[in-house]
């Protein structure tokens, strides 16, 4: 995906997926429940405190790319829904960790398993892994492998759909580089297809002048 998403947008967004996969009775969410599931202390990295100044303009990006929509059981209340699932073509375990990412940051392998395990079943640390390995290598990754830092023992994770303001320097040029690699594989892609559509165009005129000597 190559949109980049602000804070304020990934803090919507995971709190979104977050409550339908923990508190599905309550979901979608009231702009008053969008609300407080993104300024709650526990689960969040770091703690905000947005308004309805915040909010709003952020949510009616989100619906204009289209990873957000308003419910149409909304009722009286207008209610919120997020559409990660099928835009990004995402199973539950891969919606849980992505939505750990956008909830708390960069975390390891670890951490996500256990924090990501209340939103769907996680059930080793190398299924974790191997959750992340297949988010890294999509055609467009939506997660990152960061250098692991000095005095850490594990890597860190961090996904690739926010912008890198917040981030220390070096997880930010990690970001940076994953997005501009994502970039050059989707531009030699764009001309691969062209290059295959000339070779194609090129064939049926071939095939056109030959016709003219049979």
């Amino acid at each position: 995906m190559s949109t980049v998403l602000s804070p304020t947008e990934c803090r919507i967004l995971g709190s979104l997926v977050e409550k339908e996969l923990t508190t599905p009775d309550s979901y979608p969410l009231s702009l008053n429940g969008l609300l407080n599931a993104c300024n709650q202390k526990s689960n969040r990295q770091p703690v905000l405190s947005l308004g309805e100044d915040e909010i709003i303009p952020a949510l009616d990006r989100l619906r204009h790319q289209g990873l957000a929509m308003q419910s149409r059981e909304s009722g009286r209340v207008a209610k919120f829904c997020h559409t990660l699932r099928e835009k990004l073509h995402l199973d539950e375990q891969e919606l849980a960790v992505v939505a750990e990412l956008l909830l708390r940051g960069a975390q390891t392998p670890g951490e996500l398993r256990s924090r990501a395990d209340r939103m769907a079943r996680l059930d080793s640390l190398a299924s974790t892994e191997e959750i992340l390995r297949e988010l890294i290598d999509r055609d467009s990754p939506l997660v990152i492998k960061l250098p692991r830092q000095a005095g850490r023992k594990e890597n860190r994770y961090m996904h690739l759909l926010g912008d890198e303001g917040s981030l220390e320097e070096g997880d930010a040029a990690a970001a940076q580089a994953g997005r501009e690699s994502t970039g050059r594989v989707e531009l030699l892609e764009g001309e691969i297809a062209a290059l295959r559509r000339e070779l194609a165009d090129l064939r049926q005129e071939f095939e056109a002048f030959k016709q003219q000597f049979c």
